[in-house]
């Protein structure tokens, strides 16, 4: 004979602390979870294909972002000591563009790994 009661789940409270909806969902909702996980999945498939991220490219992406950051640095105190040298004021452009140019620097290699790691927002 069956009972009418519907068993009783454990750690039931545990759920309490979180905005749960009840119902279905909404046809945009559903289609962007669908979206999510479909992306997800084609990004797993495409790690497990490529199979060249040895220790080499590891490397090879660490002297890379070393550069990205290096040659605006260096190109930013060159020009800031060309302009100390032929204007000399009270504030030192060498130091200035040396900084902006470490910045656009780390910028440029940010968003370089971004675009190579798939990463998603």
């Amino acid at each position: 004979m069956m009972s009418d009661k519907q068993p009783e789940r454990e750690n039931d409270h545990s759920f309490a602390n979180h905005d749960f909806q009840e119902g279905p969902l909404h046809l945009h909702e559903q289609a962007q979870i669908e979206q999510r996980i479909a992306s997800q999945e084609a990004r797993k498939l495409k790690a497990q294909r490529e199979k060249h991220h040895t220790i080499w490219f590891g490397f090879g992406m660490f002297g890379l972002i070393g550069w990205s950051v290096t040659i605006p640095a260096v190109l930013g105190a060159i020009l800031g000591m060309w302009i100390d040298a032929r204007w000399p004021g009270p504030y030192s452009w060498t130091l200035m563009l040396m900084i902006g140019g470490v910045a656009l620097g780390c910028l440029n290699a940010w968003k370089w790994i971004h675009k190579e790691g798939n990463i998603e927002k």
